[in-house]
């Protein structure tokens, strides 16, 4: 059954108008009214009611479909900890690839890093413009692997404005950097239990400052390997080994 987010609020027996994008993908595969489809809000706060919802289309307009929203089921598909991925910005395709198949592993957030090496520097309307992308496409990508909770992209940040306003406290779990350093670790043998932020770099890694600003505010320095992957694929290696192990 199709399944579409919608951020309306959602309750057994209404009858709502989708947000536009969803209306315009119920168009494109030619639904009719009697069709079911799932809808899920989405939401990261208390008062969503989490899970999923089944609904008919009720009335197909020029650009509005209505719906009856019916049962909901209170199915979670989240990975079993919390990983927060603080990444850096690729360039071109690649971090929209890298937030797509992030949230397909069951990623809790993303935050795009301005690093010193990024290839791509975003500010003022082409950051807004390129949030709102990313987000649309970890939306996209729920609706697609299931999940009923979008994770948040937050707004992009260089390290150090990260660091000013997440200070390192016991209850944010562990903080994990991928490095190349010699003498580090492997990912696998790390104690980390719990939620997780891990921090990456983008196309040629973080600079020596950097890595050593992060050490500094409590960051754990891991690899994954004697292998070098691109800066979109081992992010997502490390999410893989954090939520499906």
């Amino acid at each position: 059954m199709p399944r579409f987010h919608c951020p309306a609020p959602l309750a057994t027996g209404a009858e709502i108008d989708l947000p536009p994008g969803a209306a315009r993908h119920v168009q494109v595969l030619r639904l009719q009214p009697g069709d079911g489809i799932t809808l899920f809000h989405g939401g990261q706060s208390a008062d969503d009611p989490g899970g999923e919802f089944d609904a008919t289309v009720l009335r197909m307009g020029r650009s509005d479909v209505r719906v009856l929203v019916g049962t909901h089921h209170a199915i979670e598909r989240e990975a079993p900890r919390a990983v927060h991925l603080l990444a850096g910005i690729t360039a071109n395709e690649r971090m929209d690839w890298l937030v797509e198949k992030a949230t397909e592993l069951g990623v809790a957030s993303i935050t795009p890093l301005v690093a010193e090496r990024s290839v791509l520097k975003l500010k003022g309307e082409r950051a807004d413009k390129k949030l709102a992308h990313w987000q649309a496409v970890a939306v996209a990508a729920c609706e697609q692997c299931g999940r009923n909770r979008v994770p948040m992209v937050h707004g992009a940040v260089d390290l150090a404005g990260w660091l000013r306003a997440h200070p390192p406290a016991p209850a944010q779990g562990a903080r994990l950097l991928l490095s190349l350093r010699a003498g580090t670790g492997p990912l696998h043998a790390t104690a980390a239990a719990g939620a997780v932020v891990f921090l990456s770099g983008p196309e040629g890694g973080l600079s020596a400052t950097e890595e050593d600003l992060a050490l500094a505010q409590g960051f754990a320095p891991v690899t994954l390997g004697p292998r070098v992957l691109r800066a979109e694929t081992a992010p997502l290696a490390a999410l893989a080994a954090l939520t499906l192990a």
